[in-house]
Order: C-alpha cells, then structure tokens, then sequence
C-alpha cells in the first residue's frame, strides 16, 4: 500500500487550512467549547456551501464530491491542527453507515440534506459498559406496524444532544440493524456528558418506546456497522496526526523565541533532543494515518492498518502533547494558553473508539499472537 500526494490533493489541503486559519482561529474555540452545541453555527453552514466538506465523502448522486479516504484524510488532518470545534467526525461516522448499511431510499432521503449541512445526524452504537465493538449492542427493536419502537441506552454519542438524526443500532430478530430516529421523538432522553475536552461534544441517549424507521438493509448489518466505525477511526488518526504536528510546531516556535541565560531555549540540548522525539513520531503518525486511509481506498488490510494508525496516533499525540507543555515550562500549564486544550484532545481522543490497548489487542487477535 502506499499514499501519493497529487497536485489535487495539496489544492485541497490548502484550501482547508485557509479556511480553518480565517475561521476557526484558537480565539474562536475557546469561545465555541463553553458553549452547549459546540459548534458554530454561521461557521458550519459555510463549511458546506463553500467548500463542501460534509459532503466531501457522501456520492455525487446524492448532492456530494464523491471523494474517498485519501481526501478524508488529509481534512481530518488540517482540522486536528486547529482543534475544529463542529460536529464533523460525527457527520463522518453518519455518512458511512448510511453508505454501508442503509437501504437505497434511506440514503436519498438522508445524504443529500448532509452534504447539504442542513441536516445533523450521528451514529448511536456504543452502550454502557465500555465496550466499542458494534456486535455489543443490547437495544432492541420491536416492531409496531409500519413502525419500530426502540428500548436501550446508548452512551459517548459523537454530538448526539444536538443531532437532528440519530442513527441507532438495535437487535431484530434478523440481527442487529440500523434506525432512524428523530432527535426530539417522544421516548428519546438526551443528556450532554461532563467530558475532559470540551472542544468535541459526547451524550447519553435514553431511548423507551422510542418511534424509529428502519432504515438499514435487511438481515445482519454488523459488518457493515463496523466497516462504518473503521472510517471513523482512520479519520480520527489523521485528526490527531493534525493534532500531534501542531503540537511541534507550537512547541520549536516557542523555544526559538524562549530566553534563557542569554540564548533561545532551543539551542540547549535537552529541548533539541525533545523537539526531534517529537518529530519523529509525528512523521510515523501521519505515515500510519495515510497508510490506514489507504487501506480503506484499496479495501485490503483495513482491520489492521486502522488498529495501527489508532494505536499509535493516540500515543504520537498524546506524547507531542505533553512535550508540548513541558517545552513551555510554566506558561505551559496555566488556562491562558493553550497546550493544555491540545492535551485534553489527546486524551480523550485516546480513548474515542477503543484506546491503544484494544486496538492492539484486537491487532494481536487477529494475527494469532
């Protein structure tokens, strides 16, 4: 497998990063992440009308760029680096499992509003008890006439308080399945969780009775609902690829301009060793990122390389995080700046869809180790 940077590819990053330096600078996520939504709304819908990006993955035929998981990739990357506060991975995770177990009339009445970044929507899979894997799921789906009504409780809901769509995974007698339910149905409890990084937005979702269309294809659709997971998770280790080099890049412009007896901080031999750690697990953090994205594009190796890029990008960036703030010394963790909202999305984003151990764990499994 490899990656290879097109001319297309860099127009595309550029004009991201543009994008994201005018309007999501670190002032305005700062003021964005204390509010309930966690999202700009002005800044959202021009996400979409100008530059496309919540339909960057949904196909042409329902309203998007029809792009894959190189593209994917590369956004993830640059809105890691400025710690985008906006319900996007959660659009990521809703997308794909539309695209992966949803039925043909589900995705044209569902995609099109997406791409469009009218219409919210998010994956509800994961349960209490901490256990990741969509083949753990315990609600259940019980037919009602032409309807469903849905019994369970599903916890860490990527932006499930303020979703207009909540795409819940539920048991039938076929298996489990995937259903629509609106997020102001009657029956449906939703609570933002007190979470560590107040830039990305969890919830708990209460469902009792709860009114839902199905909307997945007929019989078992635990594959595709984890397929649907694994582009989440690849989009996840470019975000925190992003993450890890900004994390650099913040901590040697610091040391080039930090004093100490007479000379910069980053001409002592202890800040360069750090600073070239940092580089280097950087560079390996983006090379498992893309070869994981890959993967995804060539459909070959992906059960692995996504358990790769998330185990090693948790840990690539928690540690450029950390070495961030020990770069700035003091200064490095008080409120006012801002390496500890770098570190807090580190952490929390270790732990977002399994953390490194699992991952490794499930990498092991499936070697015969």
């Amino acid at each position: 497998m490899s990656f290879t940077v097109t001319p297309e590819h860099e127009e595309l990053r550029q004009t991201v990063r543009r994008f994201l330096a005018e309007k999501s600078p670190i002032e305005a996520v700062r003021k964005v992440m204390t509010t309930d939504a966690g999202c700009d709304d002005a800044v959202w819908m021009q996400m979409a009308e100008q530059i496309g990006l919540q339909g960057l993955i949904v196909p042409e035929a329902h309203g998007g760029a029809g792009m894959g998981a190189a593209e994917l990739a590369i956004v993830m990357e640059e809105m890691g680096r400025v710690l985008l506060c906006a319900p996007f991975l959660s659009t990521v995770l809703a997308t794909q499992a539309l695209r992966l177990a949803g039925s043909d009339a589900a995705q044209q009445d569902l995609l099109p509003g997406i791409a469009a970044g009218t219409t919210r929507a998010t994956l509800a899979y994961v349960e209490p008890g901490g256990d990741w894997e969509p083949s753990a799921a315990k609600a259940t789906a019980t037919q009602d006439g032409s309807d469903w009504k849905l019994d369970g409780t599903k916890a860490f809901v990527l932006d499930g308080h303020t979703a207009d769509v909540l795409l819940v995974t539920a048991r039938t007698s076929d298996g489990l399945s995937l259903f629509r339910v609106d997020g102001d149905a009657p029956g449906v409890a939703r609570a933002a969780l007190p979470t560590l990084d107040l830039t990305r937005k969890l919830a708990s979702v209460a469902l009792k009775g709860a009114r839902a269309t199905r909307v997945g294809a007929s019989g078992d659709l635990t594959a595709a609902i984890e397929r649907a997971v694994q582009w989440a998770i690849v989009a996840l280790a470019a975000e925190q690829a992003g993450g890890a080099q900004r994390c650099l890049e913040t901590a040697t412009e610091y040391a080039k301009t930090r004093l100490q007896f007479g000379r910069p901080i980053g001409s002592f031999q202890a800040i360069k060793h750090r600073c070239a750690d940092m580089l280097v697990g950087v560079e390996f953090a983006k090379s498992a990122a893309y070869a994981a994205a890959t993967a995804l594009a060539e459909d070959g190796g992906v059960d692995e390389a996504a358990a790769i890029a998330k185990s090693y990008c948790s840990e690539a960036f928690f540690q450029a995080a950390g070495d961030s703030i020990q770069i700035h010394g003091g200064m490095g963790f008080t409120w006012e700046a801002d390496a500890h909202l770098y570190f807090k999305r580190a952490k929390s984003s270790s732990l977002l869809f399994g953390d490194p151990v699992a991952h490794r764990e499930k990498l092991a499994a499936r070697i015969g180790l």
